[in-house]
């Protein structure tokens, strides 16, 4: 059988955790409305260009 003192923290531990995925949550909302509605979109579609042709620059530089 638990303890009280074991049921106490084991609360704790599952509110903890609610409370990190509600700020995770949160933080995912804002990098998405700043992505989609701050002028996020432009910069994220740049560094994905520039990504990507860096990638394909640097295999066809290597490949015969």
């Amino acid at each position: 059988m638990f303890h009280q003192s074991q049921k106490r923290s084991r609360g704790q531990a599952t509110t903890e955790y609610a409370l990190i995925l509600l700020v995770a949550a949160i933080i995912a909302l804002l990098v998405i409305a700043w992505a989609t509605a701050g002028g996020g979109a432009g910069k994220i579609g740049s560094l994905f260009d520039t990504v990507f042709n860096d990638i394909f620059n640097r295999a066809s530089n290597s490949t015969p």
